[in-house]
């Protein structure tokens, strides 16, 4: 008897225990919006890392194998490069190779 009432007991804490547990609610809502708002900065920060770092790397690759055009620019004043196969291009602000007609070239402002 004495078993069965210690066990009658135990079950009733936990059951008492397993209540308390799903009724206690802590509000993160403002907290994981404010580090969703942080993540997005440094998301955003490292993308804009990311870009300058590409377009400087490829500057830098186009000016030692590349020839540079001086006579002409890009659309927005860009620097102009000739590859090997005779094509002209410009590098733009996210890295890209943008490849132009030689009639799109504009002369250089001196």
């Amino acid at each position: 008897m004495k078993k069965l009432i210690g066990a009658a007991l135990f079950a009733a804490a936990l059951f008492v225990a397993g209540q308390a547990q799903a009724q206690a609610k802590k509000d993160t809502s403002s907290f994981t919006h404010k580090v969703s708002k942080a993540a997005d900065k440094v998301g955003a920060a490292a993308t804009k890392v990311g870009h300058k770092t590409s377009e400087l790397a490829v500057k830098g690759a186009s000016a030692v194998v590349d020839k540079e055009y001086q006579g002409k620019c890009g659309p927005n004043g860009e620097a102009i490069f000739i590859n090997s196969h005779s094509q002209y291009y410009y590098v733009d602000k996210k890295g890209h190779k943008v490849y132009l007609k030689e009639s799109e070239l504009k002369d250089k402002k001196m």
